[in-house]
């Protein structure tokens, strides 16, 4: 899971200090590195490194990011390393300078690598499936224009076109895309099941329209663009430097399926994907499991729902409304702690889940609580914010996730760990209230998951790639095999 961003500006702009604006607003996307390239008509500029947003980029960084285009990106490792070689955005200089930023996972890596290197005689300087992509398109467009005169000036939209349709042809798994060709202008394209989220918006400015292409719509919000629309899976869209721009979808048979775990954690609530709003969808989770309760446990006798910040939070908001019971702030959030579900290594997390979060005491002691969150992976935040409740003096833990129990890997850009590894594999519900700590647990039905990230009324009706929940893969050769060979990296020994 990564946050990218390509925005091409009025001629006259240096758009460094907005790609770095806009990075901010997609940090919850990645804490693992940053990286920004710009192009004016005929050089590049950029920085990269490992690190936060605001740790990467100095002031003299910014104002050395020359030119009026250009594209970035925060990193979240699901493929690769993390070391600072893999930093993104990727370039390279053959044909006419090609820059790239990828949100989400391939899953044929190695086919990819070994066609470059036998038929187009390239080979890439990483383990990254992103500069693997790079090196694809970069072959693509060279092969369009072999042979032709003019250079630059003879790369037309045609040409993009036919090379992300090749593209379509020899690439599997989850892909959104910004990509840069320097002094021509920006490339965007999304995978043929739209996996992984991109939207696009405008700006007018002395009669120039700018253009941006983002991860979220919030991106966009914040930096003053009006939202357009969600890029189509298997589409193209190309802005030039002039602010011309064109679309194309390259697929013959798109099939819109995108990952619904970002409505239940990565995004940020105040985004827009596909046309359906995350902060409604959240609500929706927390009416549900409202809905559950009152069935399954009658007569909880809750004295208060607390959320855990922060994307528990909105669920918690509304299943406490639909309950008819208190809501309350239990826990104070450290916000100099990053997201802990996306740090590398399961000794940080553990570490990190302690230095987090903090008790209200006088929220706790004595009562019967509903604690919600957003999701269980391997159980350890849930057990630790569990104990904190006791040591607070609750009498009564009660523990609700807002989707349901996660128990296969995801292959499509979300580091998942290993199977065996999640605290729901080979648990029943019980035995994981019992894993974690809490007198009873509740999990939303997948069904009522869908149902709820399907818009108001149900009128943006997808299939979503649910298959952290149901291993149903929806791109790519997903087999045993190729589940055992993840295993074997994302186990917390190996990233040890």
């Amino acid at each position: 899971m990564c946050g990218i961003i390509g925005l091409v500006g009025h001629p006259d702009s240096q758009v460094g200090k907005t790609l770095y604006d806009g990075l901010l607003v997609l940090q919850h996307r990645g804490q693992d590195a940053a990286g920004i390239v710009t192009s004016d008509c005929d050089n590049i500029s950029h920085r990269r490194a490992n690190g936060l947003v605001r740790d990467v980029f100095r002031l003299r960084h910014i104002k050395n990011l020359e030119g009026s285009m250009g594209i970035a990106h925060v990193r979240y490792p699901t493929a690769g390393s993390s070391s600072a070689a893999e930093a993104q955005p990727f370039y390279t200089n053959s044909p006419f300078g090609v820059s790239l930023a990828h949100n989400g996972n391939l899953t044929n890596p190695e086919d990819i690598i070994a066609g470059l290197l036998e038929r187009d005689h390239r080979r890439i300087n990483t383990s990254s499936d992103s500069e693997a992509l790079l090196n694809l398109l970069a072959a693509e467009i060279q092969r369009c224009v072999n042979g032709r005169v003019g250079g630059l000036s003879a790369l037309s939209e045609e040409d993009i076109f036919r090379s992300v349709t090749a593209i379509h042809d020899r690439v599997e798994g989850s892909y959104s895309v910004v990509t840069m060709i320097t002094g021509w202008g920006i490339v965007a394209f999304r995978d043929p099941f739209g996996i992984r989220p991109l939207c696009m918006g405008t700006s007018e400015v002395d009669g120039f329209t700018e253009t941006i292409i983002a991860s979220e719509s919030v991106a966009m919000k914040a930096l003053d663009f009006e939202f357009e629309r969600d890029i189509l899976p298997g589409e193209v869209v190309i802005v030039r430097m002039d602010g011309a721009t064109s679309a194309r979808v390259c697929h013959d048979s798109p099939t819109h399926r995108p990952c619904i775990f970002e409505h239940v954690y990565f995004a940020r609530p105040d985004s827009r994907m596909d046309g359906v709003s995350v902060h409604g969808a959240r609500l929706k989770m927390g009416e549900k499991l409202a809905q559950r309760i009152a069935v399954e446990h009658p007569d909880h006798q809750i004295d208060a729902v607390i959320p855990v910040p922060d994307s528990g939070r909105i669920a918690a908001l509304e299943l406490a409304r639909e309950l008819g019971v208190p809501y309350r702030e239990g826990f104070v959030k450290n916000r100099y702690i990053g997201r802990t579900f996306i740090m590398p290594e399961q000794e940080m997390r553990k570490d990190s889940v302690r230095k987090k979060l903090n008790t209200i005491q006088a929220e706790f002691e004595g009562k019967t609580l509903l604690i919600v969150d957003d999701s269980i992976i391997r159980g350890n935040t849930s057990r630790r914010i569990v104990e904190m409740a006791r040591e607070a003096g609750a009498k009564h833990v009660y523990f609700a996730s807002s989707s349901p129990p996660v128990v296969h890997p995801n292959v499509y850009g979300i580091d998942l760990p290993a199977k065996h590894e999640y605290v729901a594999h080979n648990r029943t519900v019980d035995e994981i209230a019992e894993a974690i700590g809490a007198d009873w647990l509740i999990y939303q039905h997948l069904d009522d998951l869908v149902e709820c990230c399907l818009g108001a009324g149900g009128e943006h009706l997808v299939n979503f790639d649910c298959s952290c929940f149901d291993g149903k893969y929806v791109a790519g050769r997903i087999d045993a095999d190729y589940l055992t060979a993840l295993e074997a990296k994302r186990k917390d020994s190996a990233k040890a």
